[in-house]
């Protein structure tokens, strides 16, 4: 198999901790909340997408299942992130995401003035542009819960029409989807980071380079 950018050893054996060119980034943990929210997430998008467009919803059929499908993985959609609370390292990287330090407001500027990796943008484990994402999207699921629940249960809050919980549900919908795309766009072009997710290793000339901040913040902590 072939080496990874920075790393002497094949791709195959980027889990052995004991390599020195390889640090660890994220616990199985952490992982598995990613990969369930993932799928959750992409079953919520795709079922909305079946019950809205009126080509797909032809094309698919079967309303009532879609219907289905799409209540409980929007139901189901913070279970991952709840039950990931019990581990440690995803409490810590929670900690991390809410942590706004000042080289993450010049990673912010070097964004808007189109500035190059690596040195022009500072990061911790977490980019700006990360932790933006995870507040928002956190914010964006909570939102549509309240928002779909509303519209599952019209007698929840009288003060609220359906009408109402609708436009809410569906406008926040498209800009998710327009948000979450931006992400899997940012992900398909970085390779080690999508292997860093798959394995939980990445290699210490990529962390270097796009998260400088990380590894001496880390020594600094422990």
């Amino acid at each position: 198999m072939p080496s990874t950018a920075g790393s002497t050893t094949p791709t195959g054996a980027a889990a052995r901790p004991e390599q020195p060119d390889r640090v660890r980034r994220f616990s199985p943990a952490e992982r598995l909340v990613h990969r369930a929210t993932g799928v959750l997430m992409l079953l919520c998008l795709a079922s909305a997408a079946c019950l809205y467009l009126g080509p797909l919803a032809q094309l698919v059929g079967r309303r009532y299942l879609v219907a289905t499908v799409h209540e409980w993985s929007g139901i189901l959609l913070p279970l991952p992130f709840l039950l990931g609370l019990f581990s440690a390292a995803f409490r810590a990287d929670l900690r991390r995401l809410n942590r706004f330090a000042p080289y993450d407001r010049e990673w912010l500027r070097a964004v808007r003035r189109r500035r190059t990796w690596p040195e022009a943008r500072p990061a911790g484990k977490f980019n700006a542009g990360q932790k933006l994402y995870a507040g928002w999207i956190a914010g964006a699921v909570l939102v549509m819960a309240s928002t779909g629940l509303l519209m599952w249960f019209t007698g929840l809050l009288p003060s609220v029409s359906r009408t109402s919980a609708i436009f809410v549900h569906d406008l926040l919908a498209w800009a998710i989807a327009f948000v979450v795309s931006g992400h899997l766009r940012k992900a398909l072009r970085d390779p080690e980071s999508r292997r860093g997710m798959r394995t939980g290793y990445v290699s210490r000339a990529w962390a270097e380079r796009h998260h400088s901040r990380w590894l001496p913040e880390d020594r600094a902590d422990a």
